[in-house]
């Protein structure tokens, strides 16, 4: 429906100590984030060995690329990668643009093993306010402060995880803005000679979902953290998509949003204060399914039923989470105007078989409710298009909001 940068005026995670490995569908890795001095968010932290990994997922051999191999390899501008173990299924898509100039960080996904947390997350640059080159990569290529902005705090979360799940931090949104603080201050930033409200260092927006599975394996605790509007989900076959984060936007109405271009009222950033909004939930059922996506999947589609609907339709149409992964990067190409960054993350099936299947009748319902405009109305019909989003959305919209956050008090982002 719309898209470009609305900033605010005013690879998946590498295997670490009891995370999950990633298998990635086609070959390559992800663009190198930008170097870090090691940080010390906490007293006696200790960051990943190296503080970048030393293989990227989905890779069989050799170091990541940056600062030590001296070159930056071009990157694939789509990728896909896929998880499978019984009761843990997970794929993640990262498509750009622009080869080699997404903005959108890469995906991130960590299960600890041992613990039974796990995190999904994207990030997406803020690319008109973030718009100045900041970071000079190796091999000449200046990267812009979105582009790095996005980086940084996907380090900086994937850090803060590596330590909440060993029970050496705090799994709230306060810690995690401390790591994020404290990245953003040591990243690279370049001054610029143009001031304005519009000019921001190393802005990008986050949207994470931290679980915890209970000792039964029988339910979920949920915390959905979020800066910007990146979105969290839960998707179950008895209710469908149901959001878990609120947009940092004037505008809450998810329709709206897809109608109008509203600035961002708050945004993780190097320059100026910033809020990790956060929902705890408890007691969810399993199995079940997370999300996290950046506007390229849910901005570019005519209803906000229709992001449910890509992910049903691919899944329906797919005979292993490979394929599925392998669809949904191909279908979000033939519609977004933007990257697209996107974690699902199905807990407790016994396969991908068995996940298919309990989405089977949701997808058939969903089809009967919400319709395709062309093949309810036909050709020409343009004039009533706003009318069947309307009725769409209305008959969509109890379940799509019920875990929406409420909103935030006077004054607070």
């Amino acid at each position: 429906m719309r898209r470009r940068d609305r900033s605010s005026g005013g690879s998946p995670g590498g295997p670490a100590h009891g995370t999950t490995p990633w298998h990635a569908i086609d070959g390559g890795g992800p663009p190198p984030a930008a170097p870090l001095p090691a940080p010390e968010p906490r007293a006696g932290y200790s960051p990943p060995a190296g503080q970048l990994p030393t293989r990227w997922p989905g890779r069989a051999d050799g170091p990541a690329p940056g600062p030590d191999t001296g070159r930056v390899p071009e990157p694939p501008p789509r990728t896909a990668w896929t998880h499978e173990q019984p009761e843990l299924i997970s794929v993640a898509v990262w498509t750009e643009r622009v080869p080699g100039r997404g903005e959108d960080a890469e995906p991130l996904f960590a299960h600890h093993q041992e613990s039974g947390q796990g995190l999904l997350a994207v990030f997406d640059g803020a690319g008109g306010a973030g718009a100045s080159p900041v970071w000079p990569a190796p091999g000449g290529t200046v990267m812009t402060s979105a582009w790095t902005g996005s980086r940084v705090a996907r380090l900086a979360t994937e850090c803060w995880f590596h330590e909440v799940a060993q029970g050496l931090d705090e799994p709230g949104p306060e810690r995690l803005h401390t790591y994020l603080d404290y990245f953003l201050s040591h990243a690279p930033q370049r001054r610029s000679k143009i001031a304005g409200t519009m000019r921001r260092q190393l802005p990008t927006t986050l949207a994470a979902v931290h679980y915890t599975t209970r000792a039964d394996r029988r339910a979920l605790e949920l915390r959905a953290l979020w800066a910007g509007d990146s979105r969290a989900y839960l998707l179950r076959p008895e209710r469908g998509l149901q959001v878990l984060t609120r947009d940092h936007t004037r505008e809450s109405d998810a329709l709206e949003l897809l109608r109008s271009d509203p600035p961002m009222t708050n945004l993780v950033g190097a320059d100026r204060p910033f809020t990790v909004a956060s929902q705890l939930q408890q007691g969810f059922e399993l199995p079940c399914v997370l999300v996290t996506a950046t506007d390229g999947w849910f901005g570019y589609v005519n209803t906000p039923a229709d992001f449910e609907r890509v992910l049903l339709g691919t899944l329906a149409d797919a005979r292993s989470a490979r394929e599925w992964a392998a669809r949904l990067r191909t279908e979000v190409t033939g519609y977004t105007g933007d990257d697209a960054t996107l974690v699902v993350t199905a807990l407790g099936y016994r396969d991908f078989d068995a996940l298919r299947e309990d989405f089977a009748g949701r997808r058939r319902e969903l089809d009967e409710r919400v319709g395709n405009f062309g093949t309810a109305h036909g050709p020409d019909t343009a004039g009533r298009f706003p009318a069947w989003q309307d009725a769409t959305w209305q008959a969509y919209r109890a379940d799509y909001e019920a875990l929406l956050p409420p909103e935030p008090e006077e004054g607070m982002s």
